[in-house]
This record gives C-alpha cells, structure tokens and sequence, in this order.
C-alpha cells in the first residue's frame, strides 16, 4: 500500500510516498514561498524523482491540523484535488500526533506546542515509553506557561517540538526541559506518513468528508461573532 503524503499546517511544506516498507520518499522545504505555490510543484518533483506514477498511489494522507488556517486550506485543497482526480481516499492525521511521533525514541513526556499566535499554542500531552507513543490529554489551545506546568505536573523529562517550542524555547529549558534538534523539531510528512499507514484500514475517509481540525474558529469568523483579540 502506496500512500502519498501532505503536510502544509506549519512553516515547513513536506510531502512523502510512505509504503509499510520503507519511506520512498520525502521533499521538505521550509522558506518564505508560500505552500500554493511549492506544493505540487514538489508533489510532481517527488513523483518524477523516484520514478513513481500515480496510478501506483493507493491513498492520500494529509496532517489535518490544528495550525495555520491558510495552511491548513492548502492543504486540503491539494488533498482533496488529488483524491478525487486518482479516485482515491484520504486518511486524516493529528498534526500534533504526527509531530509528537517524531521524538518516538523518548523516553518520558513529548510536548508538541504550535505557536497559535493571540499568545497561545496548538498542543496536547504525549508519554513516551520504549517507542510507543500515548496521547495522555485532550488537543489544547492554551498558553505556553499552562503546558509547560502541565509538564512539570508529570514529574517526567519532557522533550518539546514544534515551531512554539523555538519561540518559547528560554521558558522550557530555565524549567530543566529539551527542546527537539532541528532534525525533528518541525513537521515531517514521513512522520504523518508513518501514522496513516498505522490507521488507514479505520480512518480513510471520501475526498468530500475531509476537513481541517482547527481547534478554535478563524479570525474571520471571531471577528464576525463580535471576539476580538
């Protein structure tokens, strides 16, 4: 089983052909271009480098979120696009799940923080044991101090990923906490590869019943309803 993989909720733009066994491939660019204008051509570039054709492509799978709303929108755009054009389904991944899945060597507590802007983050609390992975919370929004001291409540290391985890970086070690290596600090398309590939018999989904998981409303629609920030 083929799966084409999509990550665009961050910074970094990464896409993947993951079988159950081996990761063909995987294309990550993490600059100022925006995810509209990398993402097929990488998708197409990936394709043409490890000579694989689509009609080998079994499914998609995209990290759904939560994080940035136009990422998120490209995203699914992209997903969907390619889903209903080869006939195929997509299999929805935590985006926090599959970030979390990149510090699976740990051994304690794994702490993946999005930065959310408005002063929070995007995250939930993970446990680490002999490579197995437990999600331990609910997915949060919430302030960086309030998942730090959730962290510290666990009496357990902690390793932090995630772009929150560079700008609230000098909170998390003065609490005697590790923050990622660059290697696995971001979001990998290889690691939500590797979760699809885990739930894809249950999880795969049709093209039109996808969406984003955004944990809280957009701007657009905060400002609508009378919030502001």
């Amino acid at each position: 089983m083929n799966i084409l993989v999509i990550e665009t909720t961050g910074g970094v733009a990464s896409v993947a052909l993951v079988c159950p066994e081996k990761i063909i491939a995987e294309f990550s660019v993490n600059n100022s271009l925006t995810h509209s204008q990398t993402l097929m051509p990488m998708i197409n570039q990936m394709l043409t480098s490890a000579a694989f054709d689509k009609a080998d492509i079994a499914l998609i799978a995209a990290s759904e979120g939560p994080g940035s709303f136009t990422g998120l929108r490209i995203g699914a755009a992209a997903a969907k696009g390619l889903a209903f054009g080869l006939g195929l389904k997509i299999v929805p991944v935590s985006t926090l799940d599959a970030l979390a899945y990149n510090a699976f060597t740990w051994e304690g507590a794994v702490v993946p923080i999005m930065d959310a802007r408005r002063d929070q983050v995007y995250t939930a609390l993970y446990n680490c044991t002999r490579g197995k992975i437990a999600r331990e919370s609910e997915y949060l929004v919430c302030g960086a101090d309030e998942i730090i001291d959730a962290a510290h409540k666990t009496g357990k290391k902690a390793m932090f990923l995630g772009d929150g985890a560079i700008v609230h970086r000098e909170k998390i070690i003065a609490r005697g906490f590790s923050v990622a290596p660059n290697a696995l600090l971001l979001q990998r398309a290889a690691s939500v590869g590797a979760i699809a590939l885990e739930i894809a018999h249950k999880a795969a989904v049709d093209a039109n019943k996808f969406e984003p998981f955004y944990i809280r409303p957009s701007q657009a629609e905060r400002l609508a309803s009378g919030e502001h920030d």
